[in-house]
């Protein structure tokens, strides 16, 4: 059966005796992917037919894969016709995979610019409350971590630098007190892997920078909370900057 407009052909079906979990991951990934990424895009419809066939699964594996998209807010069921895709307004875009695979995509600098925005939004302000409201030994640990990130900035080493960049910013969203704030960590730890996966972060960041954290856990953990906050807003500040001599070379996305 050839596949519905908009879907390509499956280059790797899995086999028949493949665990049924493997085969729900495959369709379940590959139609995510290639829904963020515009090949398949919105208001296309298919049915649930056309995905068995191209997949070589069966209905049960389609059905559990498709659940999982429409629970994202990919996709929805059209009465007599299948599944519909939905435009990128309905998606669930906090969902970590959602994420991952518009990183993947070439939705990618969209992706981070509006990653890095969150950021600056919220990261100055739980900032500010981290340090009105952290233990000591949070504020020590943070201020321990800063030292460390220094020095793997310093080296040029950027696998620890991203791990000990991921852990301080988690650090300082968990001090906030708030926890919304903290359940955020994982997307403040997407748009740091995106940057470095992608090449969009320096070997060897700007000195500025790395005094820049300093600057933060310093002054959370001496009850600063004017300085923690303006310390961040330049940090994010700095990024946005740099990040916008990238997304201005790319052409326009539509999503």
């Amino acid at each position: 059966m050839t596949p519905p407009s908009g879907i390509e052909a499956d280059p790797a079906p899995p086999t028949a005796s493949a665990p049924a979990v493997d085969r729900r991951n495959l369709v379940f990934d590959t139609l995510g992917r290639e829904i963020c990424a515009g090949v398949i895009g919105p208001q296309t419809t298919f049915t649930t037919e056309s995905i068995e066939s191209r997949f070589q699964v069966s209905r049960s594996v389609v059905r559990e894969a498709l659940r999982a998209l429409e629970a994202q807010g990919l996709i929805t069921p059209k009465r007599r016709v299948g599944m519909r895709v939905l435009p990128l307004t309905d998606w669930n875009v906090y969902d970590l995979q959602v994420i991952r695979w518009r990183l993947a995509g070439p939705s990618r600098v969209a992706q981070l610019r509006s990653l890095t925005e969150l950021r600056g939004a919220i990261e100055p302000a739980a900032a500010r409350m981290a340090a009105m409201r952290a233990p000591l030994n949070q504020a020590s640990d943070l201020v321990g971590l800063a030292g460390r990130l220094w020095a793997a900035g310093r080296e040029g080493d950027a696998a620890k630098f991203l791990e000990l960049d991921k852990e301080f910013h988690s650090l300082i969203l968990t001090m906030s007190g708030n926890e919304m704030f903290a359940q955020l960590h994982h997307l403040v730890a997407e748009v740091l892997t995106g940057r470095t996966q992608y090449d969009l972060m320096p070997q060897f960041p700007a000195p500025e920078a790395l005094q820049m954290h300093v600057d933060i856990a310093t002054a959370i953990q001496t009850g600063n909370a004017e300085k923690a906050a303006a310390s961040m807003v330049a940090i994010m500040d700095r990024t946005l900057v740099e990040m916008s001599s990238i997304w201005e070379q790319e052409a326009p996305i539509v999503d």
